[in-house]
């Protein structure tokens, strides 16, 4: 009974994690994080079942947490799988891979017995990937409610690029980063800007395609 009491826990806590993810659609979700979970929780009741229910000889020292201890380092493949670099160098996955280790950990508490230390940890993981987030969003720095878009802007040649700067930063915009380089017929510039969240990116499209002398827009969310 205590066993699949174990297992049984752990599922739904590994269960609570993947359905965050599911939500936001992330690569990762439900089953997967139920999976790690649970097996995570098995290999740590082997382990430590095996270390004092198997006869012991004078050639062999059972550790009740070494096959448990091999987890961690091996869920490390699985978590480094969900990490990709996108063609604009942002890497994304990093909150996705930390979530798979954090639910091989939660599997490991149940299955050592930590019943309330793995629920603990689940529900202040939940929080950190929701509830805090947007706490700070409001009253935190204003970078943290700002988010982060690419600009490729095609100009005339002979346009006054210092100018054409300002006039985008005085649409509430801030530039992070400028990129130009010069082609045969026009002047291809590229941008790394900020606004705020609220804002939407087809808005921001709409307000600097209206600049002057910009002859195309092309905007992407980072």
């Amino acid at each position: 009974m205590e066993f699949a009491i174990k297992l049984a826990l752990s599922a739904i806590l590994g269960l609570a994690i993947g359905i965050e993810r599911e939500m936001k659609h992330k690569p990762v979700g439900l089953k997967t994080y139920m999976i790690i979970s649970v097996v995570c929780c098995l290999l740590t009741i082997v382990s430590i079942d095996s270390a004092y229910l198997l006869p012991k000889t004078d050639h062999i020292n059972m550790d009740p947490m070494r096959l448990a201890a091999q987890i961690i380092s091996g869920i490390g493949f699985l978590g480094a799988g969900v990490i990709l670099r996108r063609n604009n160098d942002v890497v994304v996955g990093l909150t996705t891979a930390a979530m798979i280790w954090g639910a091989s950990g939660i599997g490991i508490a149940v299955g050592a017995g930590y019943y309330k230390e793995a629920a603990i940890v689940t529900l202040i993981i939940l929080l950190s990937v929701d509830v805090i987030p947007r706490l700070l969003k409001g009253i935190g720095p204003k970078t943290l409610s700002e988010k982060e878009i690419r600009l490729r802007l095609n100009v005339r040649p002979d346009v006054d690029i210092p100018e054409l700067l300002e006039t985008i930063r005085s649409k509430n915009i801030t530039i992070k980063r400028v990129h130009i380089l010069d082609k045969e017929n026009f002047c291809l510039i590229d941008l790394h800007i900020t606004v705020n969240e609220k804002r939407l990116t087809a808005e921001v499209y709409n307000e600097v395609k209206e600049v002057t002398d910009i002859l195309s827009v092309e905007i992407e969310n980072l």
